[in-house]
């Protein structure tokens, strides 16, 4: 006779989360840096095996774990496709003399002062136009991330610039599907969201952009920035830079801004970058190729190189060879497996309810609407850290606390606003959440080293919190026309 399903305990459900965070402030002692090489991958998945084994105890079914595991596994599927297709426009785009444009002409427009500022700015915009801040962290943030290295900018604050910009993009676009997603949960429509979302939105922005423009005065006189020609010329001598290799990101952004879905303009994308560097880079196409001298096979060699694993351009420059470095499809393998491993045990901590569990005994202390707010916030921001996934810390909170928002005479984009405040921004501050593993891999920066100088990401949760205990505009459903 089958045994009745059982409801977890707090104490229970807690189990898995105090085990994974233990174990992963171990492994991150003792393997440091490298704890993303696989041993928090194996963290991850005994962690799940934890959890597992607490939903045995609970007469829970392995097959509706397994139902459980499969259905995160599908949803993040999309997200490594993308990631596997930037790595090949990457490649593509070392060698075709894009990036390297970037930052040929990045060099000589722009300086430690205003780097930073611009990093986050031109992010901002190019995100929001786009949509993406997936898309804009591979393409402009690249480019960013070198010029800043060549400017002597420390990796980690350059990529927490570039980070703050991207994330605004994707809180405030119409084209972002976090910013469709939220109000969905909620019950709300777009752009009410949109609007409401603004009111702290800039605000946090606006802090960030400030620091960063503070911060370049420093960079500007710690005496440490590099001598820039010396890269302007080994660029130059590796690469034949021109103004008809911005023709690609050109064409990508306006796919995007057409909504051609994220994996066939990313594709096209790399492909256009193979398709110049055959043009305009024949002779790097031949270096990547071994030096191959039959130009159809070298061509094809060289491409598929750049496609699929690491390729390094040397020239005389030590800096420049810092920047002239890709890893393809293959580079982007290791972070694959750590989104898997991250949805494995996030499926198992839904599909058994311990999730949910912990979720309604946060909600059952709630007493004003400060609190509520802030306990939404908490509750999102422990799902990007338990769950490892963006959506599951929207969609999950925004299940759960929809009926108390209501309750409690609030409008719903009370609720969609916290989502995305609280659970868009603070993924990409995890290290084994799927935006964090990814932005890290594509930057090639470890996430603790920009989590420091992320400010929009670090100030939006507080801010929101500060707006509902101190009253500012929070929309009630009896009087929203006076607070709305």
């Amino acid at each position: 006779m089958t045994k009745a399903i059982r409801r977890p305990t707090l104490s229970e459900a807690l189990i898995p989360i105090i085990f994974l965070l233990t174990l992963l402030s171990f492994n991150v002692y003792v393997f440091g840096s490298d704890s993303l090489e696989g041993s928090n991958q194996m963290v991850l998945l005994i962690s799940a095996a934890v959890a597992a084994l607490v939903s045995a105890r609970l007469n829970i079914p392995w097959s509706k774990l397994e139902e459980g595991i499969v259905s995160s596994i599908s949803s993040a599927m999309s997200s490594m496709l993308i990631l596997l297709l930037i790595g090949a426009l990457a490649g593509t785009w070392l060698i075709s003399g894009i990036v390297p444009a970037m930052i040929y002409y990045g060099l000589l427009l722009l300086n430690p002062t205003i780097l930073l500022f611009a990093a986050c700015l031109i992010c901002a915009l190019v995100s929001v136009a786009t949509g993406s801040s997936w898309t804009t962290i591979a393409t402009v943030g690249l480019a960013l991330i070198g010029i800043g290295t060549a400017l002597g900018i420390p990796e980690g604050v350059v990529a927490g610039a570039i980070i703050s910009g991207a994330y605004f993009g994707d809180k405030m676009s119409p084209l972002s599907d976090t910013t469709n997603l939220a109000p969905a949960m909620a019950g709300t429509d777009l752009f009410t969201h949109i609007r409401y979302m603004a009111l702290t939105t800039v605000p946090s922005i606006t802090i960030s952009l400030l620091i960063f423009l503070i911060m370049g005065f420093y960079f500007n006189s710690n005496g440490q920035v590099n001598d820039i020609q010396p890269i302007l010329n080994a660029l130059q001598s590796e690469f034949n830079i021109n103004y008809w290799l911005f023709l690609v990101p050109v064409a990508v952004l306006v796919m995007i801004l057409k909504k051609v879905p994220a994996l066939p303009a990313l594709f096209a994308g790399a492909i256009l970058g193979a398709v110049f560097a055959l043009i305009f880079q024949p002779h790097v196409v031949q270096f990547v190729a071994d030096g191959e001298e039959n130009p159809w096979i070298a061509g094809f060699k060289g491409i598929m190189k750049a496609l699929y694993t690491t390729v390094d351009v040397e020239s005389e420059n030590v800096i420049v060879d810092e920047l002239l470095k890709t890893r393809g499809m293959a580079g982007m393998l290791n972070t694959i497996w750590l989104i898997i491993c991250a949805m494995i045990y996030g499926g198992i901590m839904d599909a058994s309810g311990m999730l949910k569990r912990i979720t309604e005994s946060i909600i059952s202390v709630v007493n004003s609407t400060g609190s509520l707010v802030a306990s939404t916030a908490s509750t999102c921001i422990f799902f990007n850290i338990t769950a490892s996934d963006q959506y599951l810390s929207i969609v999950v909170p925004g299940k759960m606390f929809a009926k108390t928002y209501e309750e409690r005479n609030l409008q719903p984009q009370n609720l969609s606003r916290t989502l995305e405040d609280s659970g868009t921004v603070t993924s990409v501050l995890v290290p084994w959440n799927t935006c964090g593993a990814t932005q890290s891999s594509i930057l090639g920066v470890a996430t603790m080293a920009y989590l420091p100088f992320a400010f929009f990401c670090l100030i939006s949760p507080f801010m929101t919190v500060f707006f509902a205990y101190a009253g500012i505009k929070i929309a009630r459903i009896q009087n929203s026309d006076s607070n709305d």
